[in-house]
């Protein structure tokens, strides 16, 4: 039987999914009978624009391009880049009411993601937050995934009802940090460190993102946001800092016309070493 919750001020309803109520509950939902995913790695952020989408793909091209078998799901339901980043505009199809199949990329990732089934690409998603759980269960449970070495979840912004389902209802076997240098965004990622903590998910590292420009003429490094305290940070909490990305104008070039897969330094041998293996 579940645990009650312990402060008086909760409602039954409010307590309904809340991490701390603890006991047996349990709000896994099942795969598609027709995947076979070995492995689920969300890519989480504290907030917004740090380029965790970003990472997301490269880090997909990265694995695809080793002979790893990949998918995408894009849990950033109300703000979804990843099929623009990888060219993928449509899925391969429905089945019947309950069943669908992935968009696949020019070099074979599979893609899940709201933008691929909604009117047009800039139709707003105006839902609330057990709609958009809905959605996310939907793409993991009715999506035929087939054979996947690793699933990518890019998840939303933020420590939401999105993130919670996530964490909740499919079997993540850890997750990647993405920050920028800095300071208030480290304290805001500190937040998704310890929500994935609570729901003892494992942190398999953290990514800096922007971390610094080199210049096109002279090769110099610039640290655009000044010194970075992130690896102290990733230090005391004993997590690595697993590699530290530059900001790119060419990588930006390539996302915005759907050709990541050809961007040619999507080097992330560090956060793929990282990876659970079978």
């Amino acid at each position: 039987m579940a645990k009650e919750c312990s402060n008086t001020n909760c409602s039954k309803e409010s307590c309904e999914g809340c991490p701390s109520r603890g006991g047996a509950v349990d709000f896994s939902f099942p795969m598609n009978d027709r995947s076979r995913i070995h492995h689920v790695i969300g890519v989480i952020s504290g907030k917004g624009g740090v380029g965790k989408s970003s990472v997301t793909a490269m880090l997909a091209v990265y694995l695809n391009r080793q002979g790893y078998r990949v998918g995408i799901l894009d849990a950033d339901v109300t703000g979804p880049s990843i099929p623009r980043m990888l060219g993928v505009h449509e899925i391969e199809g429905v089945e019947n009411e309950s069943v669908m199949l992935p968009g696949i990329s020019a070099a074979g990732i599979k893609v899940m993601s709201i933008n691929l089934v909604l009117e047009t690409e800039d139709t707003p998603v105006i839902w609330r937050g057990p709609v958009l759980g809905s959605v996310i269960r939907q793409f993991w449970s009715d999506v035929v995934w087939g054979e996947l070495d690793y699933l990518l979840v890019d998840m939303p912004p933020g420590t939401g009802d999105v993130a919670l389902t996530v964490f909740q209802s499919l079997p993540v076997d850890g997750v990647i940090l993405v920050s920028s240098p800095q300071n208030l965004v480290e304290m805001i990622v500190a937040k998704a460190y310890h929500m994935a903590e609570m729901m003892h998910i494992p942190v398999l590292g953290v990514v800096e993102n922007f971390s610094f420009l080199r210049c096109p003429d002279c090769g110099k490094i610039i640290p655009l946001f000044g010194e970075s305290r992130l690896e102290e940070w990733a230090g005391a909490h004993g997590i690595p800092l697993l590699k530290k990305l530059p900001l790119d104008p060419e990588m930006t070039a390539y996302a915005d016309t759907g050709r990541m897969e050809y961007y040619p330094n999507c080097e992330l041998e560090e956060i793929a070493s990282s990876l659970p293996k079978d």
